[in-house]
């Protein structure tokens, strides 16, 4: 087994690092707010740090998922960062959502130090994590993905490099894009049916038996008829997420004008006050205009 830190413990975080206990692996963890830390000691009996330094110390694998570019920057690097005490050859794994551009940048800043660094964001959502079933997508060398994989797999169902450093966080890019298109496509496709007066668990029975089924369909159908929106990724994350995606496209030339206007309809979700609200109350700015 391995002895392993884990830095941020939100809703992600918290029941990743915790089925890391549940493996058997050593876990030592850091949040910015003591209280959670402390929490998560009493509920899976591991241990805290005071900072990502003192974490890091010792450790085989370093662990991170925190919110952004400048969070992760500030955890892995920072004058407390992990860097500056983790052992030769040592893995840091980082499971945020960031762009290729930091990837490569901590890839290259660990390579001078003799450590290893593995892009690694997930898919799958807060469910994902609590059930331990995401899906892991990375980028970096070969043999060091190896080498942390079987301890990733402890909360996740898929685990797989995509390539270099950056490739990770690329392919996770994709992953927004297609849910991005396919909320709205059900967030519409629900919105007509109520329109027309259908009964909407009637018609999404019928219909996903054949090429509309998807995940979305058949996680969030009810809640999205309901006009509940509090079950999963909030809209603030996403339109980081999404920002982070089309910052890439203007780079690399590629058009992304579905994406571009799912952005915008979520900053229209966001006027209405629903920066928490998951993903799929792209639905509630439809009801809205048509009440």
């Amino acid at each position: 087994m391995a002895k392993v830190a884990f830095l941020g413990l939100g809703v992600m975080g918290y029941p990743m690092a915790g089925h890391l206990v549940k493996a058997g692996h050593e876990v030592t963890v850091y949040n910015r707010t003591e209280s959670k830390a402390k929490a998560w000691v009493e509920e899976y009996q591991g241990k805290y740090a005071t900072s990502p330094r003192l974490a890091a110390a010792d450790k085989d694998i370093v662990f991170v998922c925190v919110g952004n570019d400048n969070d992760l920057r500030e955890v892995v690097t920072g004058e407390e960062g992990a860097i500056h005490a983790m052992a030769p050859g040592a893995v840091l794994v980082d499971h945020t959502t960031a762009s290729a551009d930091v990837a490569r940048e901590l890839a290259a800043r660990f390579a001078e130090a003799g450590l290893a660094f593995i892009d690694a964001p997930v898919s799958g959502g807060q469910a994902g994590a609590v059930n331990g079933v995401l899906t892991v997508m990375a980028g970096g060398d070969p043999a060091v993905f190896d080498k942390v994989k079987p301890v990733i797999m402890s909360y996740a169902r898929c685990a797989e490099l995509l390539g270099d450093s950056g490739a990770g966080q690329l392919t996770k890019m994709v992953n927004q894009i297609c849910i991005a298109g396919v909320v709205q496509g059900l967030a519409e496709a629900l919105h007509f049916a109520r329109s027309a007066g259908l009964d909407g668990e009637r018609v999404v029975e019928v219909i996903s038996k054949g090429a509309a089924q998807s995940w979305q369909m058949e996680n969030r159908y009810q809640s999205m008829w309901a006009g509940k929106y509090d079950f999963g990724f909030a809209i603030d994350w996403m339109r980081k997420d999404l920002g982070i995606t089309l910052d890439e496209a203007r780079r690399n030339g590629a058009s992304l004008p579905l994406t571009a206007l799912v952005d915008q309809f979520y900053a229209e979700v966001q006027a209405m006050g629903g920066n928490r609200w998951d993903t799929s109350s792209l639905m509630a700015r439809l009801e809205k205009n048509r009440k």
